[in-house]
């Protein structure tokens, strides 16, 4: 069991300090792309409910694409689809070097791009849940729509949405690990890179999984105090 935890080890004789800086580097990324995410799809939820026809149209377009075409081809396509429009562009100007965005910020494009389309579904789904008395309430009496927005709307809205975005965050911290085929050195490509290295996978791909079950357990928990907090004073029927 010793032998088998040894290249875990921290320091120039194991992978372990390796592991952790890929665990915060997957960590940062799931926080980054999920927050993106959550403004996407506010914005086309509202676009979706309230936009013209053309706007719906897009938004319509926008959610079943990507909710239909594989998370990888979406990763694929923004990162080797922006490396070659750049590269195009700069063509132009008579830079004949390839051009590509870093790592970490395509990969938060992607997975946000991604989990931005299952988190309009949940805002349009929470949105529609709220009860139209208490808005048409709100403002017969006068208040603008920022205020009807903070007072009746966002309150009510987290209670609704929290258990949807709370499976949104767990895609969204999943397929971080996707962003691997792109050379970034987060969870899962550190783990296999220590693998081939050391010819014996096993022990760090199964580091890997520990670590994104704990990471999954804690967040699962902090988002069930999420949802207390949104549901005090609310009446069990």
């Amino acid at each position: 069991m010793l032998e088998m935890l040894k290249p875990l080890a921290w320091g120039p004789d194991g992978w372990g300090d390796e592991l952790a800086s890929g665990a915060m580097v997957t960590l940062g990324l799931a926080i980054s792309s999920y927050l993106f995410g959550l403004v996407i799809g506010m914005l086309v939820a509202w676009a979706k409910l309230g936009g013209s026809r053309w706007v719906r149209i897009a938004g319509d377009v926008y959610t079943t694409i990507v909710r239909g075409v594989p998370e990888l081809l979406v990763i694929y396509l923004l990162f080797f689809g922006s490396a070659n429009l750049l590269g195009r562009i700069a063509h132009l100007f008579g830079y004949k070097g390839f051009i590509s965005l870093p790592e970490f910020f395509v990969g938060t494009l992607a997975v946000g791009f991604i989990s931005g389309a299952y988190s309009t579904e949940v805002f349009r789904g929470a949105i529609q849940a709220l009860p139209k008395g208490q808005i048409e309430a709100a403002r017969a009496v006068g208040m603008s729509p920022f205020l009807v927005f903070r007072r009746i709307m966002l309150p009510q809205l987290l209670r609704y949405a929290l258990p949807g975005l709370g499976n949104v965050w767990q895609l969204s911290l999943k397929d971080t690990s996707l962003v691997s085929v792109t050379g970034l050195y987060e969870l899962m490509r550190t783990a296999h890179v220590a693998g081939g290295s050391t010819r014996d996978y096993f022990p760090f791909l199964l580091a890997a999984a520990l670590l994104f079950l704990l990471f999954s357990t804690g967040s699962s928990q902090l988002f069930r105090r999420g949802e207390r907090w949104a549901n005090r004073g609310v009446r069990r029927a």
